[in-house]
């Protein structure tokens, strides 16, 4: 892989894996495992969005801790502007997690209520000995008022806040160290829907100006094409689609990107979307069926998908399609 400067990627995640062991029986012997990432692989440029979208439980949540290293990896790697964070020390891990930051989903259960929110902004300052304490101080009321928040927020508690003051809360505790890359995991999904529109603008603001990358995991299609660069949809572990948001929006070419983008709200009430509904469940990632994982839920099924995977292939303009369908499916 080349640096950063020559070819503009920040983050390269290359065939990652995580596997979680099922024990059962007295000895808590291992049955099988869980494969909630199952061999994934992309980029995200500098100053870049990559939206991770798909179903609960395909593994997106799990792949955005895996590449923070929150999680260690089964197999695969992930290199962060060209070094390999798997292979990372404890010292030299500590010193890129300045660089590499998460913003998590739950705006209630992340920030510990017994610390004031100065505290809590200011507590990645403490442990990185970023400036004195007189210092660090006026750098948090700078951060609270930077994402939307009067700095006298200093001295309250998190239980003081509404959900959307305490996600920018949480924000301002991801940029505090002004990092290059931020997992934003889920981090609107818990919000009113006119709260998610101020929280997305504030995250497009801060990009903007400390040119921040995001992976930005979302169940949500029409949150993830507002906010996205790339956009990448998984299924039971894997990637079924990814390209740019624009191309994947407008031309869905798998049919599970087709049955997601059937249920996104189109705001024009003349205009009928058909809601495609998708039969049976989402089977078990302990046993994920052979060949395609979705052939057992799609209505377009051949002989091939049941026996053999499908690669992702380029169906042109870097919109990568695993479908063995030759001209893909249209809404």
């Amino acid at each position: 892989m080349g640096s950063v400067a020559e070819n503009n990627v920040l983050l390269e995640v290359t065939d990652l894996k995580k596997y979680f062991p099922v024990r059962k029986g007295l000895f808590s012997r291992v049955q099988g495992h869980v494969r909630a990432v199952d061999g994934i692989s992309f980029t995200i440029g500098s100053k870049k969005t990559l939206g991770l979208v798909g179903e609960s439980g395909c593994g997106k949540t799990t792949a955005g801790r895996t590449i923070l290293r929150l999680l260690e990896p089964t197999e695969g790697d992930v290199r962060f502007e060209g070094h390999s964070v798997f292979e990372l020390h404890r010292k030299q891990l500590r010193r890129m997690r300045e660089d590499m930051q998460i913003v998590f989903q739950d705006p209630f259960g992340s920030l510990n209520p017994r610390m004031t929110v100065g505290s809590i902004v200011g507590e990645p300052l403490a442990v990185h000995r970023r400036g004195r304490r007189k210092e660090r101080k006026g750098i948090v009321r700078e951060l609270l008022e930077k994402v939307g928040l009067s700095a006298d927020a200093v001295n309250r508690y998190p239980h003081e806040f509404s959900g959307g003051q305490r996600q920018r809360i949480g924000i301002a505790r991801a940029i505090a160290l002004k990092p290059k890359f931020v997992v934003c995991d889920e981090a609107v999904s818990a919000l009113d829907v006119s709260i998610q529109a101020q929280i997305i603008n504030l995250l497009q603001d801060l990009q903007e100006d400390f040119g921040l990358s995001y992976l930005f995991i979302a169940h949500d299609l029409s949150v993830v094409q507002h906010v996205s660069d790339r956009v990448a949809v998984m299924y039971l572990g894997k990637i079924v689609e990814m390209g740019d948001a624009k191309s994947i929006c407008d031309d869905p070419q798998h049919p599970y990107t087709v049955a997601l983008m059937s249920a996104v709200p189109v705001p024009d009430p003349k205009t009928k979307m058909k809601r495609i509904i998708l039969p049976g469940d989402v089977p078990s990632p302990v046993d994920p069926p052979p060949g395609c994982r979705f052939h057992t839920r799609c209505k377009y099924v051949m002989d091939i998908c049941r026996k053999e995977e499908p690669p992702l292939r380029d169906r042109g303009g870097g919109h990568l399609t695993a479908c063995f369908l030759e001209k893909g499916v249209s809404m």
